[in-house]
């Protein structure tokens, strides 16, 4: 058996290093009757929205098989779970709280305390409950106000039994894939929106915070962005110009305004007709104190300009690449960490989410994942290093614990540590899956 192989007095080796996996909500619940419908739920029913023209009304079927799945991440010897709220199983359309659905969650909870296992909540994983997509969505500015009321609910409910909460999951793939790039629910392509959704969504990071630190001061209280380092394709100036930019656009105008209260300059880029309105106050409850920092990280992205002096992503095609194309490129997440820890004072981070969709084969009853487990090794390594050089990295999530819904490339791509045979719902622990298990176990 292959094993994951860290140096003995590695930093990932200590009792009070966080491990464990992580799931999202509308990628794994299923029992989408017993919930509102989310704008995915109506993504999915737009022809040539989603790859495989699936959708996530069944997807893990988590809901009902969710004692089995606790059970198969205790016996894989973590340390935490991290896994998503559905604001829509949990906040009715007419703003009452469905006490069926909570409980499912005080479930899980209990079940995880049961265990030792320390649950990691995130509050948004993409998932918008319709009724307020209906009402504009993100770009509504009354939808963080809503966020806020959904976070009093939850967090008086679960209290502390939540080890960390973070308040959204990656708001640049709700805003820019959603409302921008349009490859994302809602589905929009509108520069201005994706601004704007952006802006409103961070003002419900902020109005939630507040929230989570009256109700759960003992809880570690947060945020998960993904970050990517951004490459110039070329040495030539405009291409080295492209990269700066896309920095700017898609990592930094979501952390700058946390940590400092101020959104990048853009405004040699961006027309005034582009840029969110902001109002008075805003900035402020955005930059609450963040108890940790949440950072995903799956690949570099390389840039080249184009003649309309924006920045334009290069597709990677040189191998070794993911299923979902993307470079394999483990150095990255040393760059983009301590690129950010020279940038600013970082609060303790976690990577949060870190994995690779395969092309998996199932063999004889079993899934023989070198590659990922490759992956992994490579990207442990590159934690270890950016600890070495002095960033606060408190803990690592693979992402992820189940092959799932992969949202717009449906159930076509995998991501797992463990197999999910949709047709009968069997789960069965990859070699990947079994590495980190051993990795995990031998900590104890």
């Amino acid at each position: 058996m292959q094993k994951i192989v860290l140096a003995e007095n590695s930093p990932l080796l200590r009792s009070d290093f966080i491990f464990g996996v992580a799931t999202a909500a509308f990628q794994i619940e299923g029992a989408a009757e017993s919930r509102e419908p989310c704008i995915w739920d109506t993504f999915c029913a737009e022809p040539g929205r989603i790859r495989d023209g699936s959708d996530g009304l069944v997807a893990c079927d988590h809901l009902n098989r969710w004692r089995d799945d606790i059970e198969l991440i205790s016996g894989l010897g973590v340390d935490a779970y991290r896994f998503s709220v559905a604001w829509g199983r949990v906040i009715r359309a007419d703003g009452s709280v469905n006490q069926a659905g909570l409980q499912f969650y005080l479930d899980l909870l209990a079940e995880l305390e049961a265990r030792q296992i320390k649950a990691f909540v995130t509050l948004y994983h993409w998932d918008l409950p319709q009724y307020l997509q209906d009402k504009g969505g993100w770009l509504n500015r009354e939808t963080a106000y809503r966020f806020a009321e959904y976070a009093e609910v939850v967090s008086q409910a679960f209290g502390d039994k939540v080890y960390s909460y973070a308040t959204l999951n990656e708001p640049f793939c709700s805003a820019y894939l959603g409302y921008e790039a349009g490859i994302h629910a809602p589905g929009e392509q509108n520069r201005q929106h994706g601004r704007q959704a952006a802006h409103h969504l961070l003002l419900a990071h902020g109005l939630a915070l507040q929230v989570l630190r009256r109700n759960c001061p003992k809880a570690l209280n947060g945020i998960v962005l993904n970050f990517s380092p951004c490459f110039a394709a070329t040495e030539a100036k405009a291409d080295q110009q492209a990269a700066w930019l896309a920095d700017q656009y898609h990592n930094q105008w979501y952390l700058q305004p946390l940590l400092e209260g101020s959104y990048p300059d853009l405004s040699a880029y961006l027309a005034p007709a582009e840029l969110p309105q902001i109002a008075e106050g805003d900035l402020q409850i955005i930059a609450q104190p963040l108890d940790f920092l949440g950072i995903n990280y799956y690949t570099r992205t390389v840039f080249t300009a184009g003649k309309d002096d924006w920045f334009h992503d290069v597709k990677p095609t040189q191998p070794p690449l993911t299923d979902m194309g993307w470079e394999i490129y483990p150095q990255g997440l040393t760059e983009i960490l301590l690129q950010l820890h020279q940038r600013y004072p970082l609060p303790p981070v976690y990577i949060t989410e870190n994995g690779a969709a395969m092309v998996d084969q199932l063999v004889d009853g079993e899934v023989q994942d070198a590659d990922r487990l490759a992956y992994y090794q490579s990207h442990l390594v590159a934690t270890e290093q950016a600890i070495a050089a002095g960033v606060n990295v408190r803990g690592y999530f693979a992402w992820s614990l189940l092959d799932n819904f992969e949202w717009a490339e449906g159930y076509a791509k995998r991501f797992g540590i463990v197999y999910v045979d949709y047709a009968s719902q069997q789960r069965i622990v990859k070699a990947s899956g079994r590495a980190l298990q051993q990795l995990w176990q031998s900590r104890k």
